[in-house]
């Protein structure tokens, strides 16, 4: 090696340390901003003496920044670092794999351009993790949480919520879907029907929970409904119902909401897996004498199985970790709490951190198993491909 390559090397070595190091610097503004009141204020301010307008830096200052011009100085400098910054970082990397001997060169770059994700899955999984593990073991009454929550009343009821959340979101959820799909596999305006029922699916959970909170709404009898859903019993000469507080009907109107934001994704994976069936397959079904129902039920559902499987279980996941709905609508009142909510009135509620990061640990062993038998059923269609 000559002396040119050895001082570019060291060139490109200097080069991508200051990259990292600007991109490092920036990232530490980035927290001062978003943890002080005035971060975006004190933020233009320094970039106005920068360039020696001191007077406007010292203005800003005192009189601080609206409400709206700071939010978008936030977003503009999330949006400049998280492009520009990452891109520095990745060129940063890549130059020093490149100093790295070409026999291992090849080998280390792919983790390399692995290790922020493996960086931020550490940060913001795997640590939160072991965290709760270690505080649901040592905090309040240590290793005694555990057998506390599970002879609570609540967690109980909690847990009975969670299992019927878990019954019925996802079977109603899923079998509505597969319906649908079979329905509007055979109508001329396909696109535009599923596009109706997709649509909920671009509702957050607090959107969604907030419209049907107003369609729930109550009043007492003799009062207007301007309810959507009390407008109606009303309207057949009926008595208004309390559908929040009536107990068990909240738990099954609540159970609505999430069936109707999940539905579009089941008719949509199942769609595609229907469409997937041989034609060949169905018409020799269809010569042999069976009927439509036959055609559905003992050829495309045996066929789509794994399909099923496969949103059943990712659908699952989300029904077993529901919070939202809960919270928005009742916020876990007249018997519609579940473990999330549980976890989340333990931890900021009564301040007891290891029932709640018991709780929490109960939660993630409940997820464990349909998490595992989404990933078991993933491998096998990858082992039929």
């Amino acid at each position: 090696m000559n002396g040119n390559d050895t001082r570019n090397r060291v060139v490109r070595f200097g080069w991508a340390l200051a990259g990292l190091f600007v991109v490092g610097a920036a990232a530490m503004v980035s927290l001062r901003v978003l943890t002080d009141s005035d971060g975006a204020s004190r933020l233009i301010a320094g970039a106005y003496d920068i360039i020696g307008m001191d007077g406007s830096a010292d203005a800003l200052r005192d009189r601080g920044m609206q409400p709206v011009p700071s939010v978008l100085v936030i977003l503009g400098w999330a949006l400049l670092l998280g492009t520009v910054g990452i891109w520095i970082v990745l060129w940063a990397l890549n130059s020093l794999v490149d100093l790295v001997p070409s026999r291992w060169r090849e080998s280390v770059r792919p983790y390399v351009y692995l290790a922020p994700a493996y960086l931020l899955l550490t940060l913001f999984l795997l640590y939160p993790l072991v965290a709760t593990i270690y505080y649901s073991v040592t905090e309040d009454q240590g290793l005694s949480n555990f057998p506390d929550i599970l002879g609570d009343d609540d967690v109980q009821r909690a847990l009975i919520n969670n299992l019927i959340w878990l019954v019925v979101a996802t079977g109603g959820s899923v079998l509505l879907g597969l319906v649908i799909a079979q329905l509007f596999d055979r109508v001329k305006r396909e696109a535009l029907a599923k596009t109706f029922v997709f649509l909920p699916l671009a509702l957050s959970m607090v959107g969604a929970s907030v419209i049907f909170r107003f369609m729930y709404l109550w009043r007492p009898e003799g009062q207007p409904q301007i309810g959507v859903v009390n407008a109606l019993v009303t309207g057949v000469g009926k008595e208004p119902i309390p559908i929040l507080q009536d107990v068990p009907i909240n738990t099954f109107a609540l159970i609505a909401i999430m069936v109707w934001l999940q539905t579009g994704f089941a008719m949509v994976v199942l769609s595609a897996a229907i469409k997937g069936v041989p034609d060949e397959l169905l018409e020799a079904a269809r010569i042999d004498g069976a009927s439509e129902l036959q055609v559905f039920t003992r050829i495309i559902v045996p066929s789509i199985r794994p399909s099923i499987i496969t949103v059943s279980t990712t659908i699952a996941v989300a029904v077993l970790k529901v919070f939202d709905i809960v919270f928005v609508t009742t916020g876990g009142k007249f018997d519609t709490e579940v473990i999330a909510n549980r976890m989340f009135a333990e931890m900021f509620k009564f301040r007891n951190f290891g029932r709640a990061s018991s709780i929490a640990v109960l939660l993630f062993l409940m997820v464990l198993p349909v998490m595992w038998m989404n990933l078991r059923n993933f491998r096998r269609q990858e082992a039929m491909q």
